[in-house]
């Protein structure tokens, strides 16, 4: 394989039945030089095992490479060749830098980001564990709302106060609730902003590449995340399909399982990691300026 993409392994991996994680890839000690185009070039020509090797593991950790400003993020994000997925619909206040690529959350830093995926949390279901099962039904029988407040603007006081404009792209009403509608959402105006009502919608869904249902959804991060000026309560923001409040206790079951299960790495400068969120889920850990970590969604 590619001389310049090398499989390695940092301190803080965990081993799993399907191999490490994350899979940790580093430049080969015997290149001659390395550059960014390099780096691009080896991640175009070796597409097809890069692919393989995240279905796998579910998250790869590029580490070493030589990219060090947000156009160079942008350019590997480009070598991938994945479809850009737009963020419509998602809750988390961010800014777009550069082409494909925006901040990955504009909260202030000392918010914990709880466990979660892109507009939906994947999580791999374990069995037995307490009363899980029987939410797990639930979810599968009745799925789950999400019914979010939203201003004009953003509240950048919240890890979850994307404000509707920014929300749907657009500062026009009518294009808004056509936005809202291809990502199954409804909104109801109000005075101070508008209602925004998603769902009932699946809380656990098919893995068809891996062949396995998975915890597809957001109840911890509405549920245990949820502050802001007033607008939201974090316990009614999502409930199952019938209307039916998720119980406090089970939540934090999720939670704390999702605490058990995490792996942690501190961060260096230049890391690009690729997770396949139909695998793995991510939050953020409270955290000391300076740093800047950017983010770029992909199909």
């Amino acid at each position: 394989m590619s001389k310049v993409l090398v499989e390695s392994s940092i301190p803080h991996q965990r081993a799993y039945n399907t191999g490490p994680f994350p899979l940790v890839l580093t430049p080969g000690a015997d290149l001659d030089h390395l550059d960014l185009s390099l780096l691009t070039q080896s991640i175009k020509d070796q597409k097809p095992w890069l692919d393989s090797l995240l279905h796998k593991a579910g998250a790869i950790l590029l580490r070493g490479f030589p990219v060090n400003t947000a156009s160079d993020f942008n350019d590997v994000v480009e070598a991938f060749d994945f479809e850009e997925l737009p963020y419509i619909g998602g809750a988390a206040p961010r800014n777009k830098v550069v082409g494909r690529i925006f901040t990955a959350n504009e909260a202030p830093p000392d918010q914990r980001i709880e466990f979660h995926h892109e507009m939906a949390q994947p999580c791999y279901l374990r069995e037995n564990e307490g009363e899980i099962p029987r939410i797990r039904t639930k979810l599968e029988d009745h799925g789950l709302i999400y019914i979010r407040r939203l201003a004009d603007q953003d509240d950048l006081s919240s890890v979850l106060g994307r404000g509707w404009k920014s929300t749907f792209l657009t500062d026009d009403k009518t294009t808004a609730e056509k936005r809202a509608a291809q990502v199954g959402t409804k909104l109801e105006w109000t005075e101070s902003g508008v209602n925004s009502i998603m769902g009932p919608i699946a809380g656990i869904r098919y893995d068809e590449g891996r062949q396995r249902k998975v915890w597809f959804n957001s109840i911890v991060l509405f549920h245990s995340n949820w502050k802001d000026k007033g607008m939201n309560d974090s316990e009614k923001t999502v409930s199952f399909g019938n209307g039916e409040a998720l119980p406090d206790d089970i939540v934090e079951d999720c939670l704390k399982i999702l605490h058990e299960e995490c792996v942690a790495f501190p961060w260096q400068k230049g890391d690009v990691l690729l997770i396949d969120n139909w695998a793995a889920l991510h939050s953020r850990r409270p955290y000391t300026p300076p740093r800047n970590i950017l983010a770029s969604l992909c199909k």
